[in-house]
């Protein structure tokens, strides 16, 4: 399974998707609702609901509904994710990722620790987030996957951005740019953000904002829309930052528009928050402070997350730049918290900047005094020189408001000159850094109440020319803007422009593209209409689509009687009621669907309203309708019967119309007869399957007649050989005299003549009682409760006489006490047909074939029986077709087909179980699950599945 995929491919499977059912389904279910993940999460969650589903009913094995269930909890954990629900997210992607490790599945272990990333970030674990990414890379190295290792080696190199930007630069900069040409569109999304954050970072903001222009643009298209939206606020950012506020807020607006609709906290909240702090930035300062006030209450549910510690410093900022000091103080406090919990340093030396610039403002001096401090050493430690001079400015700011002590080795004027010349120093030391002209300002301002006029000249002049700088620098800014936007309107044209081929190239057919399409959708409808074997499913398939594609006031379908003497309407709706019943003699004069049938021809009325005889006049209970089609439903060369579609205005069908309405007839012809066909099939596979029954109950009699030979002819011999002793032993005793020695004689042969005849005749007992309670459980299906080793003894006696004369042997082992509340006849038959199966197929061409049959309860309430042969095993290609009725590779030799298809029916339907097959070339297993106690059914019901 890929980790993502791009839009064609998922429209390919949207379209394989449609006109499956049932159990087909879920092949195309899975990969569906696994790139649906974020395209659609609503969507994928029903996708994935159904398919765990559908599971049980396939012939998978445990492994793989493992594994496919797995897949599906890592769709529902990342919905749960972008929901904001992270502690249920968070339980679903630690079963995926056990059930990945205990099945060696190394996608499904690199997917889950990727998971589990994204759902620390949320957090605010982001030890955790790197630990998860470091398992995900290594699983992929492990495994060779290419591009799960480069999406996993991206998102860590963008967040060891935020936490050592050097450090960064140096570990993945010249990895990355190995592998750029290589890069799937999937990796490229994840690199590029990587590259746009160290661009912002260096200040590089033009080519920020191109690289997170192309981490947009292959984020939308591999269906990573959560990054999607953060690129577009990441460039929004970028735009403002290089004074290109429209060019800001139009991003800004995208990133809403694409979040909106999601409903996922963590992005709305994002682009609410990056939009308000561009409002701020404008001076609007309410629409800022609505915005941010909407973003925190939506954030609330993801506080641990990043977003929410830029949410509390963009409110800290807009309360200061508001003189809400209060806010500000509280905003900035919050944030050192987040900051913590982070371990983010960027966001600590924010905090405590803005804590000192509000407790100055609030007149808590030394508070603010040593938080500034505090904040100056921490931008200092980073080397973080925007954070420096900010926090050295806010020093300066308490000194000018407050008389505290200078510090410690000042050489300047005073206190704020001191800290002013420091951020003058630290900005001289960053590349390309241009000092603003307020800073110069500052300086002129503090010596000049100094009473230094000669250098607050010297200050004001270097305002003048910073200030000069600062309008070439926007001038560069809006010129990179420019850049960056015509590089990407570029891109966008030839795009735009390679889609105006096609779609010209598209406009030379549109008439037969038109036609096309409707041909394939009726193609899909036709698939639709003639998987139904039920002409009451047929009618309503069909109603939806005429409804759906035709001016439909009323639609009717009428069916011809078995006699051939009249039509019936079977099935009519008007108004989406359904009409009466009404049927009409095939001799009526003025009916329009009798005249269609007997002249086998479509009928159209344009318009009814001078005609002599209405449409209704031969309908009861109807409307009398202006237009009227009537089309024959020709199977071959009979006639069904008509189908007819009916408006309230004039000329509702044209050409286009009746070719629709004349294609579904065609296709509701064909399901119709084949529904009649099925029910013909259904009452001759009845027919089948209880002579099926008979016959084998006539085989068994016939086995245990031949049986009961043996210890009868045994006993009868042996009867007569003691009556014709007997009648000597008279002779003797009315004769001559008997001797003691012939009486002792006789006595000795009658003992032992007694002892046989009565060994015969008890066996010969034992078989009739066991043939007995068989025949008898097969022909009540009678529900007791048995011993399972009794009635399996049973069934193996009842076919020794088989077994022997095919000379092969069966062995079994099942426990002397175990019990079930079931179908002991039914479940005889499933036996009799594996063995029964087994002699005509396993062991063609050789003797001394072995069967075995064992019983065991693995669990309690189940057993589970497994029937085994050492013969030649089932082709492949004909395993998955065993349990089919009719299926048999002996048609004509003895094999009717029904056997194992009506053994699968007892076992699924009546005794309430499953049975299964594995086969090689050293034999078969079948091996049947019940419960102890089967289900209750209906006695009518249960009879009914021979």
């Amino acid at each position: 399974m890929e980790m993502f995929a791009v839009d064609d491919d998922v429209a390919q499977w949207e379209l394989a998707l449609l006109p499956l059912r049932g159990v087909a389904r879920l092949p195309v279910l899975l990969p569906l609702a696994w790139h649906l993940r974020q395209r659609d999460s609503a969507r994928a969650e029903s996708f994935a609901a159904e398919a765990l589903a559908l599971l049980p009913q396939t012939r998978l094995d445990a492994d793989a509904c493992s594994l496919i269930s797995a897949r599906l909890h890592l769709v529902q954990g990342e919905a749960r994710w972008l929901q904001g629900r992270l502690d249920e997210a968070a339980t679903l992607a630690a079963q995926a990722l056990a059930a990945a490790q205990a099945l060696d599945d190394p996608a499904g272990r690199g997917d889950a620790h990727w998971l589990q990333a994204w759902i620390a970030v949320d957090r605010g674990e982001h030890r955790r987030c790197d630990e998860e990414l470091a398992l995900c890379a290594e699983v992929a190295r492990g495994a060779g996957d290419q591009e799960r290792l480069a999406v996993a080696e991206g998102a860590s190199a963008r967040w060891a951005v935020l936490h050592d930007p050097r450090a960064a630069a140096a570990r993945w900069g010249v990895h990355f740019a190995r592998k750029t040409e290589r890069l799937s569109l999937a990796a490229a999304t994840w690199i590029s953000d990587y590259m746009g954050l160290s661009a912002s970072q260096a200040n590089d903001f033009g080519a920020a904002a191109s690289h997170y222009i192309h981490c947009y643009e292959s984020a939308l298209e591999t269906g990573q829309l959560r990054a999607a939206i953060i690129a577009a606020t990441n460039i929004g950012e970028d735009f403002c930052i290089l004074n290109d506020h429209h060019s800001a807020l139009e991003w800004m607006q995208c990133a809403l528009d694409l979040a909106r609709p999601t409903g996922w906290p963590r992005s709305i909240g994002a682009c609410l928050m990056h939009t308000a702090d561009t409002m701020r930035r404008l001076g609007r300062m309410d629409a800022a402070d609505e915005l941010l006030r909407e973003a925190l209450v939506i954030l609330a549910p993801v506080s641990g997350a990043r977003s929410y510690a830029i949410a509390l410093q963009y409110l800290g900022d807009l309360s200061l730049d508001r003189s809400q000091h209060s806010s500000a103080l509280d905003a900035f406090l919050r944030l050192q918290g987040r900051a913590e919990a982070l371990n983010q340093p960027d966001f600590l030396s924010v905090a405590r900047r803005g804590q000192a610039h509000a407790l100055s403002c609030l007149g808590r001096a030394q508070e603010a005094l040593e938080t500034a401090l505090d904040a100056v050493h921490l931008a200092a430690d980073k080397g973080n020189a925007h954070h420096h001079i900010a926090a050295l400015r806010v020093l300066a700011l308490i000194h000018s408001q407050h008389a505290l002590p200078p510090p410690q080795g000042m050489t300047a004027l005073n206190p704020p000159l001191h800290y002013l010349h420091q951020a003058l120093h630290v900005a001289a030391t960053v590349d390309g850094y241009i000092v603003p002209g307020d800073l110069y300002e500052a300086l002129a301002h503090e010596y000049a109440r100094a009473a230094h006029y000669e250098q607050a000249y010297e200050m004001a002049l270097a305002a003048s020319a910073a200030r000069e700088r600062t309008h070439s620098q926007e001038a560069t800014n809006r010129a990179i803007a420019m850049q960056v936007h015509h590089q990407t309107e570029h891109a966008r044209a030839e795009g735009h422009h390679h889609r105006e081929l096609a779609a010209s190239e598209a406009r030379r057919a549109e008439v037969l593209q038109q036609t096309s399409a409707t041909l394939e959708r009726l193609s899909a409808i036709g698939q639709e209409v003639t998987t139904h074997l039920d002409a009451g499913a047929v009618f309503r398939v069909l109603n939806r689509h005429v409804h759906a594609l035709l001016a439909a006031n009323t639609f009717v379908i009428y069916l011809c009687d078995p006699d051939g003497a009249r039509l019936s309407r079977a099935f009519g709706v008007e108004d989406g009621l359904p009409l009466p019943e009404n049927s009409l003699p095939l001799d009526h004069p003025t009916a329009y669907s009798v005249r269609c049938l007997l002249e086998r021809r479509e009928i159209y009325l344009e318009n009814t309203a001078h005609l002599q005889h209405p449409v209704a006049a031969v309908t009861p209970g109807t409307q009398v309708s202006v237009s009227a089609l009537f089309v024959p439903l020709l199977a071959g060369e009979r006639v069904l019967g008509v189908m007819t579609v009916q408006a309230m205005h004039a000329n509702a069908y044209g050409e286009r119309e009746r070719l629709i309405f004349r294609t579904l007839c065609a296709y509701g012809a064909i399901a119709l007869d084949n529904a009649h066909a099925y029910r013909q099939l259904k009452d001759a596979q009845s027919q089948l399957v209880s002579q099926e029954k008979l016959a084998a109950l006539g085989s068994l009699m016939a086995g245990v007649a031949h049986e009961l030979n043996t210890p009868i002819g045994n006993s009868l011999l042996i009867a007569s050989t003691l009556e014709h002793k007997t009648a000597d032993l008279e002779v003797a005793l009315n004769g001559p005299g008997l001797r003691r020695s012939e009486l002792a004689a006789y006595i000795a042969d009658a003992r032992k003549a007694s002892e046989l005849v009565m060994r015969g005749l008890h066996s010969a007992a034992d078989l009739v009682n066991s043939f007995k309670q068989v025949a008898v459980d097969r022909t009540t299906e009678q529900r007791r409760h048995f011993n399972l080793h009794q009635v399996t003894h049973e069934i193996v006696a009842t076919m020794m006489n088989r077994i022997r004369a095919s000379n092969h042997s069966i062995a079994f082992e099942v426990p002397q006490l175990l019990a079930l509340d079931s179908y002991p006849g039914p479940f005889g038959q499933v036996i009799t047909n594996l063995i029964n199966n087994a002699l005509l197929h396993a062991f063609e061409g050789r003797e001394n074939g072995r069967m075995r049959l064992e019983a065991s309860t693995p669990v309690e309430g189940r057993v589970q029986i497994c029937f085994s042969d050492d013969g030649d095993g089932i082709a492949p290609e004909h395993l998955g077709r065993i349990f089919d009725p009719f299926f048999t590779t002996k048609l004509g030799q003895g094999g009717s087909g029904l056997g194992l298809s009506i053994s699968y029916n007892i076992v699924s339907s009546l005794l309430g179980g499953q049975i299964s097959v594995n086969s090689s070339s050293a034999g078969t297993i079948f091996t049947l699950d019940l419960p102890l106690t089967a289900p209750e059914h209906d006695p009518e019901r249960a009879a009914s599945i021979y």
